[in-house]
């Protein structure tokens, strides 16, 4: 069997990361957008939508995570693209069908790690209109010290601004700071600033990657170290 790539750099300290930095979305949070669009025009044709080659439904939706209202971006795209209206101005009116429930075991990584006092940050590209959505769903969401809301300071993963922002809101080195998400770039970016990043694939080499970092998780939720 291949062995598992380990993305980023993984600096080994003589102590366990001073912060952990999470993403939210498909890490600690189900994102289904084509559940909010097919809930305007059914499944077959949100998923048509999806996987057309004249819109790119993410790349779009990239923009208003960086700090574009919706209001303005729907009303150019609508002009630009009037045969998709309805699964455009779908996907903001039903966004709450697109969060479709808590990770929970990597939600148990995140109160393990809070009930040991580790300090916790998240660091996501979402939309400053949609996220309030995310703040009345998941109460897990209290337990991180800050959230930085790629929509709210103008600047998305993986841009180089975005950690920036990271750098001030965060009151240790970035250095001393791991963080995970789960798409290559924002990894690798990360790693640019020099972060110690863990590209997530699944919630059980997470928690043995924390783990082999000195972070206080048990093997497997339930036991003890």
């Amino acid at each position: 069997m291949a062995q598992r790539p380990i993305p980023g750099i993984f600096r080994v300290t003589s102590s366990p990361p001073d912060a952990v930095v999470f993403d939210l979305g498909n890490v600690l949070i189900r994102w289904e957008p084509w559940r909010a669009i097919a809930a305007a025009v059914g499944d077959e044709e949100a998923a048509r939508f999806l996987s057309t080659d004249d819109f790119d439904f993410h790349e779009w939706n990239r923009h208003q995570d960086a700090g574009r209202p919706w209001s303005e971006a729907e009303a150019e795209a609508v002009r630009s693209h009037p045969h998709w209206s309805e699964h455009l101005l779908g996907y903001r009116r039903n966004f709450a069908e697109s969060l479709t429930g808590p990770i929970e075991s990597t939600v148990a990584i995140l109160e393990e790690l809070h009930r040991a006092g580790v300090a916790l940050y998240a660091l996501t590209n979402w939309s400053a209109e949609l996220f309030p959505y995310a703040v009345e769903r998941f109460s897990f969401l209290r337990m991180f010290d800050d959230i930085i809301v790629s929509g709210e300071v103008g600047a998305a993963k993986p841009s180089a601004a975005v950690f920036e922002i990271l750098a001030r809101r965060v009151p240790v080195p970035l250095e001393r700071c791991v963080f995970v998400d789960d798409h290559d770039a924002n990894v690798a970016a990360a790693s640019e600033a020099g972060m110690d990043a863990i590209l997530f694939t699944d919630t059980d080499h997470l928690r043995g990657d924390l783990r082999a970092r000195g972070l206080p998780l048990s093997p497997r939720p339930g036991r003890r170290s």
